[in-house]
């Protein structure tokens, strides 16, 4: 018997009616990772497309691959330059063990060394991400009974790819569940939700454990090993500084820096945008306006300058390649669920968000990286945006019709 006959032969068991009716959000999950839904349309119109939720969300996490892949080099990188540094004395814990015992090292010379030292701090927390994540979807799917959406799968990797390699794993399923929950299922699931869930979720953690979420100890996850971003330093004493810390743009802009698993290399989440652009699951008109509202704001507030504030002074390449500009721009702006739905309004949107970004990080010195609350502040703002445009295109065409008439 083949699978997809074994899955037709058990369906009517979960079924309506069926001995376990209740289940059947988690056996059209586990059916439909292996075979595409049959689920047709059965009154017209009869839409054809070879583009559903479950390829949209596909597209999207194969979009995330470059970041991942760096993620897992970076984050090695980093950790073993900076055991290289400390001494053999810092040179303990299990994944130290495993790679010695293995006989990878942890020479920050070594690609697969590098490479595989991340992988042993990405994976748990991409693992806990899905497990305690995915129960809260489940849960919520079958007490509402419908289908558990493929969202998930696309928020569960955008957040564990926004954390620091040193999240403790109660804290990494703490804040997805929160996500998931609050950011999504009491508005309805995916489709209905109007804040990012995966932003939500790494919101919750830097406002409840901000110790965790922010400093210089966090990103290299090594016991007294001390390091600030490029816009920490940048905040403090200028980007012209950073090349005191041996950072030039080209640095930034590959990603051998310190930083959030996944948002360190420009190039990355760029590649990730091409795809997304080709395939047309993303919209430019979000991209082109957050870049223009980035850059617009940022060079007049390196004409107006400062005495006091250096991140006056800071040019738009910059804000671009720092901190998480460029990740949130290629995955959490084109979101197109919490993000604006009209044409004109989505160009407005993706620009609220690039001035929020240079406002929050140059004016608001409590929070030196600014992407993650100028997004979320773009989702609250994006059915205001739409109501105002949708209301100007009513009042234009009525003023026409009463012209032409």
């Amino acid at each position: 018997m083949s699978l997809r006959n074994y899955f037709h032969s058990i369906e009517p068991h979960f079924e309506k009616g069926g001995k376990y009716e209740k289940y059947y959000p988690i056996f059209e999950m586990v059916e439909t990772i292996f075979f595409t839904s049959n689920t047709v349309t059965k009154v017209a119109p009869h839409a054809r497309s070879f583009v559903d939720m479950k390829r949209v969300m596909t597209y999207v996490v194969i979009s995330t691959i470059p970041c991942v892949l760096w993620a897992l080099y970076n984050t090695g990188l980093q950790t073993n330059s900076a055991l290289a540094t400390l001494g053999i004395e810092a040179q303990s814990g299990w994944r130290i063990s495993l790679l010695q015992f293995i006989g990878l090292g942890i020479s920050p010379e070594s690609l697969v060394s590098n490479i595989f030292h991340g992988l042993l701090y990405f994976l748990p927390i991409y693992l806990t991400t899905l497990i305690a994540g995915g129960i809260c979807e489940v849960t919520f799917a079958t007490i509402r009974g419908h289908e558990v959406n493929e969202g998930f799968l696309v928020s569960s990797m955008l957040f564990a790819l926004t954390l620091p390699a040193s999240t403790p794993l109660w804290q990494v399923a703490l804040g997805i569940a929160f996500g998931v929950v609050v950011g999504k299922e009491v508005f309805g699931g995916t489709g209905k939700n109007f804040l990012n869930p995966a932003l939500t979720g790494r919101a919750f953690l830097y406002f409840a454990y901000p110790a965790y979420m922010s400093g210089d100890s966090i990103w290299t996850p090594v016991d007294g090993y001390s390091g600030a971003t490029s816009l920490g330093i940048a905040a403090a004493e200028g980007y012209e500084s950073l090349s005191n810390y041996g950072i030039t743009w080209a640095d930034a802009f590959f990603g051998t820096i310190q930083g959030s698993l996944g948002e360190t290399s420009t190039l990355a989440c760029a590649i990730g945008l091409v795809f997304l652009l080709l395939t047309k699951i993303a919209n430019y008109r979000m991209v082109v306006g957050c870049l223009l509202g980035m850059i617009i704001f940022s060079s007049f507030l390196n004409w107006v300058g400062s005495d006091t504030n250096p991140m006056f002074s800071m040019p738009w390449y910059w804000h671009l390649v720092i901190g998480s500009y460029a990740f949130g721009l290629v995955f959490m702006v084109t979101e197109p669920v919490s993000g604006s739905h009209t044409n004109l309004g989505r160009y407005i949107y993706g620009a609220l968000i690039g001035f929020m970004v240079v406002m929050i990080r140059v004016l608001n010195p409590a929070f030196p990286e600014g992407m993650m609350l100028a997004i979320l502040f773009g989702n609250i703002f994006a059915p205001l945006i739409d109501h105002f445009v949708i209301m100007a295109n009513i009042k234009r065409r009525t003023k026409f019709n009463v012209q032409t008439q």
